[in-house]
């Protein structure tokens, strides 16, 4: 039997369930984030099953919050699709959630935690996160508009 851990933040509980995890919600933060425009259902689905998430949700049950966690768990984590729901923020559920995911015992001892903001910068250095030292070392390969085609 799997263990998952849950914490409560006022009303707010975090869950790394995944049985918990309302697809449909997720998905339509998703398709309107800056992020992932336009992002399929099945692209959703798909992403969340090869990964830690954990979710956030209101005192009735109803998912309003999202850190999804990509990890091989030994050596590299790439933290995405953060978001709270708009009525929901200014609760520090983000930093709950980031606090949970360092913390998290599946994610110890790992060499290198990666993600991409465009306006959270503040968040994430309250858990060590720094701008690139070797940015000359860096490189992606993306598709910015791969949801609109």
């Amino acid at each position: 039997m799997d263990t998952y851990l849950t914490q409560t933040v006022g009303s707010y509980t975090l869950s790394d369930d995944p049985r918990r995890l309302d697809l449909k919600a997720m998905h339509a933060y998703l398709r309107r984030a800056y992020w992932s425009e336009q992002i399929p259902f099945e692209v959703v689905e798909r992403a969340t099953r090869g990964s830690l998430c954990i979710g956030v949700y209101d005192a009735a049950g109803a998912q309003v919050g999202l850190t999804r966690l990509i990890s091989d768990y030994a050596t590299f984590c790439y933290v995405c699709d953060v978001y709270v729901l708009e009525e929901h923020r200014g609760r520090g559920l983000s930093k709950a959630m980031m606090a949970m995911a360092t913390q998290h015992p599946r994610l110890q001892g790992l060499r290198r935690w990666n993600l991409v903001t465009k306006d959270a910068h503040g968040l994430y250095r309250q858990f060590g996160f720094v701008s690139p030292t070797h940015i000359d070392r860096y490189m992606e390969r993306t598709v910015p508009d791969i949801y609109k085609l």
